[in-house]
């Protein structure tokens, strides 16, 4: 599958001859990985985190089993999307500080650039047949996914009563209350530090992914390999590092005031999406609502359906799913006409690009500054009360954003129109095809897309 390598996964034997450590790899050799991890990174942080341990961990050896989970642990608490951190942390800690860079870059370039194309594809010709009854059948399964989301981190997050309390509070926050999602985060974290300090056995959690497994021989770093030179915290390092990062964010901002205004769409954009990179504790899931809110709500970039569709495409794409976002960039750009009414395909692809890098600049930062910090120890990180609060709050405000898109999919035109029979049945279908039968994302979006065309071709 990724050439060259025929050795298998399985752990090591008793019996087996003692392997040797895998040679140096170099810097040509890695970003070669980087690459071809950036076009088959599917099926969200799980998938791509398993895929990370397959080839990393087990078959190449690049990184021991107790390093890995050592950086994930790290990546864990950080806002913003854990695999694609993961991936600059092991490509920082192998090649530097631009192992990193093009670790990370890679995990989300061919992302970007695909959803440019489906995004154009979708808002200039979605009013074909064939598109909309695609998207028929789609919107509903999304409905669905995101139910399975919810129900997914609620198991593993909502552990006692106390959590459960901290959901629901969460939910009626956002449902009926409509409170903005930062002030949601900011409470559960409080919540999280006080019952850390007087109900510390509720708030306990571990790194959550397991422990370590059985061997797989030495591997390149190992888990007594020195740390670098380069990962050892250093003041003046982490003093360059912020210092750029301020400059990455500053410059284009800058730019984007001085030719612009505060007040335009490019401009507006880069400042909310910096906010949301913030934010995204819990995944991507947790803050869509805040993008909704402030994409669909306050500024109009596209419609709720649009943002359904939007979050159809993120998912049958590589990378992470905060993707999603480079679609919201595009639409609001096309739309707007920014650039003017026959540059409409520039102006999304700009705005696009733009929300990308305001919303992974952060996650860059993240690890080229605090890992030689997390460097200094190989003890597991354990996640804080606040964050096992704050993902507990997640659960209710992700419940809330399947709400909105049932409302929108099951009756279109407001409870004063008709229900759709149709599209409530496909979101049943694709419930039972993934909380029932495990069916993956893609195969679930496949059925109910073709299932919408057949409902859209055939005479009701």
């Amino acid at each position: 599958m990724w050439g060259g390598y025929v050795e298998d996964n399985r752990p090591m034997h008793p019996s087996d001859p003692a392997p040797t450590p895998p040679s140096t790899v170099s810097f040509g050799q890695a970003l070669l990985f980087w690459l071809k991890l950036g076009f088959v990174s599917f099926g969200g942080p799980a998938g791509q985190i398993a895929i990370m341990h397959t080839e990393l961990v087990e078959r190449r050896r690049w990184i021991s089993e107790k390093r890995f989970l050592h950086a994930l642990n790290y990546c864990m608490v950080l806002p913003g999307p854990e695999a694609q951190q993961l991936a600059t942390y092991i490509g920082w800690l192998m090649h530097r500080g631009w192992g990193g860079v093009v670790a990370g870059g890679l995990f989300v370039l061919p992302s970007l650039f695909l959803l440019i194309a489906l995004s154009w594809l979708y808002i200039a010709f979605g009013e074909l047949p064939l598109v909309a009854g695609l998207f028929y059948g789609i919107k509903p399964a999304v409905t669905a996914i995101v139910v399975h989301a919810a129900h997914r981190i609620g198991a593993r997050a909502l552990r006692n009563r106390w959590l459960w309390a901290i959901a629901a509070a969460s939910f009626v926050a956002i449902f009926a209350m409509d409170v903005p999602f930062p002030l949601i985060v900011l409470g559960a974290a409080l919540t999280g530090w006080l019952g850390g300090r007087w109900a510390p056995a509720h708030f306990r959690t571990g790194g959550g992914h397991g422990s370590t497994a059985p061997g797989w021989g030495p591997a390149l770093i190992d888990d007594d390999t020195p740390t670098p030179e380069h990962a050892r915290f250093s003041a003046a390092r982490l003093l360059r590092v912020l210092l750029l990062g301020a400059v990455l964010w500053l410059v284009p901002m800058g730019l984007l005031q001085l030719a612009y205004g505060w007040e335009h769409t490019f401009t507006q954009m880069g400042w909310f999406f910096t906010k949301a990179a913030l934010l995204t504790f819990g995944g991507a899931y947790a803050v869509l609502p805040y993008v909704y809110q402030g994409a669909v709500n306050h500024y109009g970039w596209l419609s709720p359906e649009q943002m359904i569709d939007g979050l159809a495409l993120g998912e049958t794409t590589p990378g992470p799913l905060i993707m999603v976002v480079a679609f919201v960039g595009f639409v609001g750009g096309y739309v707007k006409q920014l650039f003017g009414p026959d540059t409409l395909f520039l102006a999304g692809a700009m705005a696009a690009s733009l929300v990308t890098w305001f919303t992974f600049l952060p996650s860059f930062i993240f690890i080229l500054a605090g890992g030689p910090l997390i460097e200094s120890t190989h003890n597991e990180i354990r996640l804080t009360a606040p964050l096992t609060a704050i993902t507990a709050a997640v659960v209710g405000v992700i419940l809330n954003l399947a709400l909105f898109f049932g409302y929108h999919v099951l009756w279109p035109a407001g409870f004063s129109g008709r229900f759709d029979v149709p599209s409530a049945l496909i979101a049943l279908g694709a419930a039972v095809a993934l909380f029932k039968y495990k069916r993956n994302v893609i195969q679930v979006i496949a059925a109910c897309a073709l299932a919408g065309l057949l409902v859209r071709w055939l005479p009701l």
